[in-house]
């Protein structure tokens, strides 16, 4: 089974997301603060990070920039899943290492499921 962690502060959407991907067959643990995400990748190694970028004490562009300097979890696969949906913003996360950006506002919960599943599939 694959582990997913989830990085969100919003419980309604940590609800709606860890149903839709357990229903699917995951395993999800989940993050709310940007500082712990390092120390829980080494723990739980996620198959994918589904990564927020508007998080407390860390952003998700700091999230990001540090799993990908990190030699033990530079390979992990992230997907970031966040409302802020400028060109510059999606290039931004594409540059520093995400495999994909998803908008929150443009996909269902189980429209992200299916890209999960497509990236850990492919």
């Amino acid at each position: 089974m694959n582990n997913i962690l989830l990085v969100e502060d919003d419980t309604l959407l940590i609800d709606i997301y860890s149903t839709k991907l357990k229903e699917a067959g995951y395993e999800v643990e989940v993050v709310t603060d940007g500082s712990r995400v390092l120390e829980a990748i080494k723990k739980h190694k996620p198959a994918l990070v589904l990564l927020d970028i508007v998080l407390p004490e860390l952003d998700g562009w700091g999230v990001l920039k540090s799993i990908k300097e990190d030699s033990g979890t530079k390979d992990t696969k992230v997907l970031v899943l966040s409302n802020l949906g400028q060109k510059e913003e999606v290039e931004k996360g594409m540059k520093l290492g995400a495999v994909q950006y998803l908008v929150k506002a443009h996909h269902t919960p189980s429209q992200v499921v299916q890209e999960v599943t497509s990236l850990l599939t492919s």
